[in-house]
């Protein structure tokens, strides 16, 4: 399984997320480093999608 890489500017991840899907709000990609499994687990309720498809979408940004 491959970890979550927050790389760059996260402000720009989050707005490419955003602009991907419109449901988000800035509460649900609240990321505190050390805290990714909550960022995930937050995004896996509100989209529905699996750890592993949201860690790859993420690291693709």
């Amino acid at each position: 399984m491959n970890d979550l890489q927050i790389k760059g500017n996260w402000n720009e991840m989050k707005g490419q997320l955003k602009q991907k899907y419109s449901n988000l709000t800035d509460n649900d990609l609240t990321f505190t480093e050390g805290k990714e499994d909550e960022l995930l687990g937050r995004l896996q309720k509100k989209l529905g999608k699996a750890k592993q498809e949201l860690i790859d979408e993420i690291n693709n940004l």
